[in-house]
């Protein structure tokens, strides 16, 4: 007779950074949901006790001091199942980013990450220790071999080590952001890992939004053969749950470089209990505009609410950012959440105008017009006499931005709303944007997105919904920040489907000017678009948070100096 298969519950949860009680509180409740589906372990994600990143939090003695009581306090209400839980440890002054093998109501074992990132929007070396241990735990008849996040996506990573020396199960907790495509990404690792290591790779992710950052879930479990046996939904909690065939394991497909040595913990478990299997269950996988309106959607709803906020207001100009970004906020949060507020001067068209209460109107929102003009003729007569003899320009333009960002900001003070700021990538990138303007709120929803994918979001979200949610003229409509009579935006920048490509491979890709020139593009114009990046780096600092979308997006994943003359 064939051993009973080792049920594993990999629990994909949304903590929040600093907030131990509560992710103590939320950890719980999923150990007892596992445990009440005959789960023999349940795994959460790395760093879950103290919420991630908690950045400089760290770097406070009573903060670890904390943490550490909460994972004490949470190993004491672990029984009848087995549960490993990302958290800190010190061992002094060190401090380790670890996994906690909590057994039968105290901490059985503990394992410290050993490959520390410290690129992008990690920085891990500031804080933490490297480990220099591995270690299997032996619950019944299955060995688990514990890691964390990183150290799986090296080749010769911990798990290589485990599996020699006799893990069936290599389970790693993660805390992995996203960016577009990165649920593929770790797959094909993933099963690469499982093939050579001819072990089970069960893999947990976070989910949920923290400041810049959205975490998308997708756990998932592959089989010694490299295939996909059970995955999570994306940007929701989830629990996957998966029967193991110990039987299927193969082992190493070819010997790695030892580490160091692997002892094996043996933890007293009771033998698993009759119980009917699970089914495998795969959840689908977005598509690649979905996934980006997704992460756009729970990044804001968690910044929202994490915050202590309940609304939000927006510029509603009857643009393509400004209606996308009030779609996704309906979305999020709900339409009684929202509230639009259109702001038109002399300038504005009557097409923009009908636009805007068109779609606060489709998507149910609120509404408030607030006219500028007679704020706008009082600034310029209050300046007359000191720009007396100088031609309308530029600051003409920006004094309409800085009124509208005013009068949103006084929205914000009197109701507490938040602003979120309606500028793209694109825009961020060359500087197409005013300080205390355009660029004032306290969250930008499409900081990260560059213009071309706006127009495939708005595409795909009036497909999602049979019908024109947003209003087709405004897709249709050439961009124009309207500020003076008949502005397109292609008067200062080039074409957004040609400044896309200009802007990814100087940021996305890091290649200099002569590289891009030599990929077929103007120089002239490679020149231009580069030094409008590089001198609107001052602005970037002084702008919004908002979500990383792309794999390389301002501020955390590319740190420039302001003050700069490398061309």
């Amino acid at each position: 007779m064939s051993a009973a298969p080792f049920r594993i519950a990999l629990a994909q949860v949304n903590t929040t950074v600093g907030d131990l009680h509560n992710n103590h509180v939320l950890v719980r409740h999923w150990i007892d949901r596992a445990r009440e589906l005959g789960a023999d372990l349940v795994a959460f994600p790395e760093l879950c006790l103290t919420g991630y990143p908690p950045e400089d939090l760290l770097l406070r003695r009573h903060f670890i001091a904390d943490s550490v009581a909460e994972l004490n306090a949470l190993a004491r209400s672990v029984r009848g199942i087995t549960a490993v839980v990302g958290c800190i440890h010190n061992r002094g002054s060190k401090v380790y980013n670890a996994a906690a093998v909590l057994h039968a109501g105290r901490r059985a074992g503990i394992y410290y990450k050993q490959i520390l990132p410290n690129y992008g929007v990690f920085d891990e070396k500031r804080y933490f220790c490297p480990g220099g241990h591995n270690g299997i735990w032996r619950i019944g008849s299955a060995a688990v071999g514990v890691s964390i996040c990183e150290d799986i996506w090296f080749i010769d990573g911990p798990h290589t080590d485990q599996a020699r020396a006799g893990a069936g199960i290599i389970l790693n907790i993660s805390s992995s952001p996203y960016h577009a495509r990165k649920l593929h990404e770790r797959e094909l690792l993933l099963r690469r890992r499982a093939r050579s290591t001819g072990a089970w790779v069960c893999y947990v992710n976070l989910v949920g939004g923290q400041d810049e950052l959205v975490f998308d879930g997708g756990s998932m479990v592959i089989s010694p053969a490299g295939t996909l046996v059970a995955r999570g939904k994306q940007f929701e909690e989830d629990l996957v749950v998966a029967d193991l065939d110990l039987a299927a394991v193969r082992g190493p497909r070819r010997k790695a470089r030892p580490i160091g040595p692997v002892p094996v913990r043996k933890l007293r478990a009771a033998p698993p209990a009759a119980r009917p299997p699970v089914e495998h269950r795969i959840a689908p996988a977005c598509g690649p505009w979905e996934e980006v309106y997704r992460a756009l959607a729970l990044g804001l709803r968690d910044y929202v609410s994490k915050n202590g906020f309940q609304k939000v207001v927006i510029g509603l100009s009857g643009g393509v950012d400004s209606t996308i970004t009030a779609t996704v906020a309906a979305d999020a949060l709900g339409k009684a959440n929202v509230v639009g507020v259109t702001m038109p001067s002399r300038y504005t068209s009557a097409g923009t105008l009908g636009d805007a209460q068109v779609a606060a109107g489709r998507l149910g929102i609120r509404l408030i017009t607030l006219p500028i003009e007679r704020i706008f003729k009082a600034y310029i007569e209050e300046l007359a006499e000191t720009f007396k003899g100088m031609v309308q320009d530029i600051t003409e333009e920006n004094l309409q931005a800085r009124i509208r960002g005013n009068l949103l900001m006084a929205l914000s003070n009197k109701f507490g709303w938040l602003v979120v700021t309606t500028g793209n990538k694109s825009e961020t990138s060359t500087g197409y944007s005013t300080l205390y303007g355009d660029m004032a709120g306290g969250f930008n929803l499409l900081k990260d997105v560059p213009k071309t994918w706006v127009y495939e979001l708005c595409a795909w979200r009036n497909a999602e919904a049979g019908t024109d949610l947003i209003p087709q003229s405004v897709i249709d409509r050439a961009p124009s920040a309207e500020l003076r009579a008949n502005q397109k935006d292609q008067d200062t920048l080039p074409p957004y489907d040609l400044l896309d490509q200009i802007i990814d491979a100087y940021i996305e890709k890091d290649k200099s000017r002569a590289e891009i020139t030599r990929a077929g593009f103007d120089a002239a114009l490679v020149n231009r678009v580069t030094r409008m990046i590089d001198r609107n780096e001052y602005k970037r600092r002084q702008a919004p948070p908002g979500l990383k979308i792309t794999p390389k997006a301002f501020g955390r994943d590319r740190r420039m100096p302001i003050t700069n003359r490398y061309l």
